[in-house]
């Protein structure tokens, strides 16, 4: 089976759904952007958050083990 690249990025996607919906756990997070790129791992998700949190576009906090507050800080700058 081949995988198909989606045209954007799933970076782009998180932040979009995030300035929609406001701050979301990590894994309606995960839900909403399979409805969009299909099978998103949890992997692929979180190295992106990383990636997000590292540039200083979005805050992700612990709310219990298991499961995280993903929310955007207000800046708009993705690189």
């Amino acid at each position: 089976m081949s995988k198909v690249w989606s045209p954007r990025p799933i970076s782009l996607s998180i932040v979009e759904v995030l300035e929609r919906k406001g701050s979301m756990t990590d894994i309606d997070l995960q839900k909403e952007l399979r409805s969009n790129f299909g099978e998103v791992s949890f992997r692929e998700l979180n190295t992106n958050l990383m990636r997000l949190e590292m540039a200083g576009v979005l805050w992700v906090t612990r709310l219990m083990k298991g499961k995280r507050q993903v929310e955007l800080t207000g800046k708009p700058d993705i690189d």
